[in-house]
C-alpha cells in the first residue's frame, strides 16, 4: 500500500485520536485556504476545530467501555471498527448502525462524511470482489486488500467521485481540455498517472486517502475518465481546495457552537500528475465496471444507510432544540404549537422507523452478504428534500425574531453595563440570559447561518438530485405485486 504516515495505530490496537491526529499533523499534505498553504491542519484555527472533532470520534471508538458498540474482531484477530464489518444477517446490519449512532451524535449529526461514511463503501466493494473479478482478477484482489488494510488500521476515508461542473452538456473527453476531469494520462508497469479534478471531497482535508472514482454516467470515448483508485491525502501532486471555512468567521465557540466544531469542508482535489501504483488501482479505463461498482455491490447502499442514521440524528437534535426553543419563549403548551411540534416529530419518527426497515427488511446475495432494504433506503433519499427544508421552516417559525435580536457577541455578557440590560431585556422566567443566548445562538446556527445554509444545500442533494433518487425508488418499488391486486379487482365476479 501506498504509506498514509508511519504513526497510524497498528493493527492490534485502535486508533485513538491522539494517534489520527499526529498522523495527518504536517504530513506534507498540500492544502490552500484563503491564498494560503496549510501547514499543519490540526492547528490551523479555520480547521482545528473540525480535526479535534473527528479526533473525538477515534477516542469514542478506543474507549474500552464502547468496545462492543464500537468495534469487531476481524478475520486476523484484531480489534476493528464496526464501519468495516460486511454483515452477514440483520442484526450485523444493526450493529453497524450502532456506531454510526454513537459517532452521529458526537457532531448532532452535522458531520456527514464522518470515517464511516467511505468505510461503508470499501466494505461494500470486498463483499463483492466478484464483481472487479470480471474486468480482471487483479482488481478484486486488490480492492479486498486495500479494504482490509484500511480496516485493520482504521483509516478515514473521504472520497471525491464528481467531475467539475465546467459544462455538463459534454462528456468527459469532449471537454476543451482533456484534462478538466480527472483522468489517467500515462500508464507505467508500475501504475498509473492521473490529471484533472474531482469533487466535492467533503472531508479530504482532514482524511487519510481518499478514494477517487466516477458516480456519474459515462459514455464512449470517456475510457480514461473510467477509473477508481486509492491515493494517500498526502501523496504527491494531490492538492485540495477546500471551500471557505465557516469556523474562520466564529469569534467563539459560544457564538457559533456548531459552525467552530463541525464544519468538515468540501473540496475541489486537483491531481497534478499523481501516480497510483497499481496495488491501489481498482478499476482502470472499463466503463462498465466504473458504473458497476456503485450498484452491483452493496456499497451505495451502506455508504447511504450510513447517511441516514446520520440524519435520524440530526433530526432528534432539531426536534430536542425546537422544543427547548418554544419553553424558553414560553410558547410550548400552546395548542398550534404543539401541532407543529407534532407534524415534526412524525417526520423524524419515519425517518428513524425507515432506517431500522432497511435492516429488519434486508436481503441475502447469492455470496451471503446482506444489503439494506433498498425500497426502504430510497424510500428516505426520495423524500429528504422535501422533508428538511419543512422542518427547518417549522423551526424558524416557531423561533420569530428571538434567532435575531441577539447580543453581538459574548464580549457583551464581560461587559457589566452591557449585561446588566442584557439580563434586564432577553431573560425569560426560569432561563437566565445567558443560558437563553446560548439556547438561541445555538438555534441559529443551525438554521441561520452560512454554516446552516450550506446543510440545507448538503441534505439537498448528498444522495443525488431528487428526480434521479427518486427514478431509483420507481426501480425499487415492487409494482408487480401493486397491479397483481389491480388485475385481481379488474376479475372479480360479477354480482347482481
Amino acid at each position: 500500500m501506498n504509506d498514509v504516515k508511519s504513526s497510524i495505530a497498528s493493527v492490534r490496537s485502535m486508533r485513538s485520536g491522539a494517534q489520527y491526529l499526529d498522523s495527518i499533523r504536517a504530513d506534507g499534505r498540500k492544502v490552500y485556504l484563503d491564498g494560503e498553504a496549510v501547514s499543519d491542519v490540526t492547528t490551523h484555527p479555520a480547521l482545528r476545530g473540525a480535526a479535534r472533532s473527528i479526533a473525538r470520534l477515534y477516542d469514542v471508538a478506543a474507549d474500552p467501555a464502547n468496545a462492543e458498540l464500537m468495534t469487531f474482531t476481524s478475520p486476523k484477530g484484531s480489534p476493528a471498527l464496526r464501519c468495516y464489518h460486511i454483515p452477514k444477517t440483520p442484526v450485523d446490519l444493526a450493529a453497524r448502525r450502532g456506531l454510526s449512532t454513537r459517532w452521529a451524535e458526537e457532531s448532532f449529526g452535522l458531520m456527514g462524511r464522518t470515517p464511516d461514511h467511505v468505510a461503508g463503501f470499501l466494505a461494500g466493494y470486498a463483499a463483492k470482489p466478484s464483481v472487479f473479478a470480471e474486468a480482471g482478477q487483479q482488481y478484486a484482489d486488490n480492492v479486498v486488500r486495500y479494504y482490509e488494510h484500511a480496516r485493520d488500521n482504521h483509516l478515514y476515508l473521504s472520497y471525491a467521485i464528481v467531475p467539475p461542473q465546467i459544462d455538463r452538456s459534454k462528456p468527459a473527453h469532449k471537454q476543451s481540455d482533456p484534462t478538466l476531469h480527472a483522468g489517467v494520462v500515462k500508464e507505467r508497469d508500475d501504475g498509473i498517472v492521473l490529471k484533472g479534478a474531482q469533487q466535492l471531497g467533503t472531508g479530504a482535508v482532514f482524511s487519510d486517502a481518499i478514494y477517487i472514482s466516477c458516480i456519474h454516467p459515462l459514455t464512449p470515448g470517456d475510457e480514461a475518465y473510467a477509473f477508481a483508485v486509492a491515493v494517500p491525502a498526502n501523496a504527491p501532486g494531490v492538492k485540495i481546495f477546500p471551500r471557505r471555512s465557516y469556523a474562520s468567521g466564529a469569534p467563539s465557540s459560544f457564538d457559533y457552537p456548531l459552525s467552530s466544531r463541525f464544519d468538515e469542508l468540501d473540496a475541489l482535489i486537483v491531481l497534478d500528475e499523481v501516480f497510483v501504483p497499481w496495488e491501489n488501482v481498482f478499476c482502470y479505463r472499463n466503463l462498465q465496471l466504473c458504473r458497476d461498482q456503485w450498484w452491483r455491490t452493496p456499497s451505495h447502499s451502506y455508504g447511504n444507510h450510513q447517511a441516514q442514521i446520520r440524519y435520524s440524528v440530526k433530526l432528534r437534535f432539531l426536534l430536542g432544540l425546537t422544543k427547548r426553543l418554544v419553553e424558553i419563549t414560553g410558547v410550548d403548551a400552546m395548542p398550534p404549537v404543539q401541532i407543529q411540534l407534532g407534524e415534526m416529530a412524525a417526520f423524524a419518527t419515519i425517518v428513524d422507523s425507515m432506517v431500522k426497515a432497511q435492516e429488519s427488511q434486508a436481503t441475502v446475495d447469492a455470496e451471503g452478504t446482506v444489503w439494506p432494504s433498498k425500497a426502504a433506503l430510497y424510500a428516505v433519499m426520495a423524500l429528504q428534500s422535501e422533508i428538511n427544508p419543512r422542518l427547518l421552516d417549522t423551526a424558524r417559525e416557531l423561533a420569530g425574531g428571538s434567532i435575531i435580536m441577539l447580543p453581538s457577541s459574548l464580549k457583551d455578557f464581560e461587559s457589566p453595563e452591557i449585561a446588566a440590560q442584557i439580563e434586564r431585556y432577553i431573560a425569560s422566567p426560569g432561563f437566565p440570559a445567558r443560558e437563553r443566548v446560548a439556547v438561541l445562538k445555538l438555534v441559529w446556527d443551525l438554521i441561520g447561518t452560512e454554516f446552516a445554509g450550506r446543510h440545507e444545500q448538503y441534505e439537498k442533494f448528498y444522495g443525488g438530485a431528487s428526480f434521479l433518487v427518486k427514478q431509483n425508488m420507481a426501480r425499487t418499488y415492487d409494482f408487480a405485486a401493486a397491479t397483481k391486486m389491480v388485475d385481481r379487482a379488474l376479475s372479480l365476479p360479477a354480482e347482481n
